[in-house]
């Protein structure tokens, strides 16, 4: 049985989720807009790349394995999977399995990060306000979420957060969020919706941005031209279209 919401259940779960949007929206216009050269990852390969090399892609791999289960959970109604054959046991199964390994990687991935960040001293000199709390507010996220989906899913006797929360989700871009969904899921889930408004609500101001740009640019700019300034070139002649001008 759903419970009635309260008025905190309508400020967390209808009033929250707009003013997110609103400044994810914005702060992306605004961030385009006038600070173009800080839409950047602030890349520090140059200052360390062992640690990087392992931990960038078990983190950025198992973020994309996240979201794409995320959006199947939430976006398509469970009504759809049924229709094409994927019974819920099936569903269960697949999403608590694929999502707890890739939460699992996702979180060994950012330890690694976040551990490179603290302790390489460059690395650490070039971390802003900005990127610690981004890194709390990641780390929290999926913290929550993957105990979300232990606890619920494979400790307990299971939660089917597509009765719930996944209505809920759709309800909010459709202009009419019900905030009775959300009120009756488990604690663990409401905290793990809470944390994720809050780190998309400070998404345009970190370098996350750069998650949603793709360097199409690269494909059509020119080549850079690199000149020596040294007038001793060598003792082998340049290569065609080397030449020195």
């Amino acid at each position: 049985m759903i419970p009635d919401p309260d008025a905190l259940d309508v400020v967390l779960w209808v009033v929250l989720p707009y003013i997110v949007l609103s400044l994810f929206v914005v702060g992306h216009v605004w961030r385009y807009r006038y600070d173009k050269f800080g839409w950047t990852t602030r890349s520090s390969q140059l200052y360390e790349s062992r640690l990087l090399r392992v931990g960038s892609p078990l983190f950025h791999f198992g973020v994309l394995a996240v979201v794409l289960g995320h959006i199947g959970g939430l976006v398509i109604p469970k009504d759809w999977t049924g229709a094409i054959g994927v019974s819920e046991h099936a569903y269960h199964l697949m999403a608590t399995g694929l999502g707890t390994i890739a939460g699992a990687a996702t979180l060994a991935g950012l330890a690694i990060l976040v551990y490179r960040r603290r302790t390489v001293g460059s690395v650490f000199s070039a971390t802003t306000r900005n990127d610690k709390l981004m890194y709390v507010m990641l780390t929290v996220t999926l913290a929550l979420g993957l105990s979300a989906t232990v606890v619920s899913n494979i400790i307990g006797g299971g939660y089917d957060y597509r009765t719930t929360i996944s209505p809920w989700f759709r309800s909010v871009f459709s202009l009419y969020p019900d905030p009775a969904l959300m009120a009756g899921a488990p604690m663990l889930f409401r905290l793990h919706v809470l944390s994720a408004l809050l780190l998309f609500g400070i998404w345009p101001f970190t370098r996350l941005v750069h998650m949603l740009t793709a360097p199409l640019g690269y494909l059509t700019r020119p080549y850079i031209v690199y000149r020596s300034r040294d007038a001793q070139l060598g003792s082998r002649a340049p290569r065609r279209g080397w030449e020195r001008t």
